[in-house]
């Protein structure tokens, strides 16, 4: 059961007497009075007597009027758990939070990328800014940490830009086996001075913080400059695009060493990699045909379809 925030004894006592915790809410008032005055007696001070917490609480059946006391002056509250999936933005975790009817208040939606996806611990009536809070602060000591032990020869300038990039690789893939592969790709690119041409980046130049555009991405919205969209501006966009995961992190700041500079969804849930545009051509061609329902995708030594030189 839940004692509510600014509930005095008498509210307390009420409370516990309508959900059958005890029999009478005189009795709880008198039993904390009588600890209060034997506090006091012994010296100690009435201030020093029992401290009644809010919280939720379980009670045993039957359980003795002290035991009850205790109990509430434990502040041993129900802990809950609210888990935070990788990849979601500021927007979509504040919104999480808000669908939480055990959570209060409403926050102002937090800079994108500064909040660590995880399972917290929180409790009824706890502020929506506080578990906020304790989500950057766990994200600062995450980044500190991997930023710490990243690749030396890795072209980033800045805990901020290893947490960009590190959010394109998490909304590139799901699998944990590719972060470190993909991460090389624009690793790779980056260092060749090529465009990342990454299509979340499109779509987080359209939508922002709302995280899905609800719709296939068109020629249109390749071609359309947005200060995200990786195939008009070069290098990293000017920030995160969502809030990525410890693996993702560690992915950017160790990417696999390879030659790859691209990649295509295989049709299987991962991606086909290449070092050439020329590979690469075969692999969306391949894709296309799994796209189009093909019975016989291209092999690897046939002519492919052009395609545009995409990380995606």
């Amino acid at each position: 059961m839940n004692i509510p925030r600014g509930a005095g004894v008498r509210d307390m006592g009420d409370i516990l007497e309508r959900e059958g915790v005890i029999g009478n809410a005189l009795f709880f008032v008198a039993g904390v009075a009588g600890q209060k005055l034997v506090a006091s007696q012994k010296g100690t001070g009435e201030g020093d007597g029992p401290k009644l917490q809010a919280g939720e609480y379980v009670f045993k059946p039957a359980q003795s009027l002290a035991g009850v006391i205790d109990t509430i002056t434990s502040g041993k509250v129900v802990v809950h758990q609210i888990t935070i999936p990788e990849g979601l933005t500021s927007q979509q975790v504040v919104k999480r939070l808000m669908d939480n009817e055990l959570l209060t208040g409403t926050p102002a939606v937090p800079v994108e990328g500064s909040l660590l996806p995880e399972t917290y611990r929180i409790t009824r009536g706890q502020s929506r800014d506080e578990v906020l809070k304790q989500m950057a602060e766990a994200q600062r000591k995450v980044v500190a940490a991997i930023w710490a032990k990243r690749a030396s020869d890795v072209p980033l300038r800045s805990p901020q830009e290893l947490v960009t990039l590190a959010s394109i690789v998490e909304k590139e893939t799901g699998k944990d086996e590719e972060r470190q592969r993909v991460a090389a790709v624009f690793v790779n690119r980056l260092g060749k001075k090529m465009r990342l041409q990454s299509d979340p980046t499109i779509i987080y130049g359209i939508v922002g913080g709302r995280g899905s555009l609800g719709r296939p991405i068109s020629r249109t919205d390749i071609s359309t400059p947005t200060a995200y969209n990786t195939y008009a501006i070069d290098g990293l966009p000017p920030g995160p695009i969502c809030n990525p995961g410890r693996e993702a992190l560690a992915a950017a700041a160790n990417p696999a060493r390879t030659r790859d500079l691209f990649f295509v969804a295989d049709g299987t849930g991962g991606h086909a990699f290449a070092e050439t545009l020329n590979d690469h051509n075969k692999n969306v061609a391949r894709w296309r045909a799994i796209e189009q329902g093909a019975a016989t995708p291209p092999a690897p030594g046939q002519p492919a379809a052009p395609a545009p030189a995409a990380g995606n």
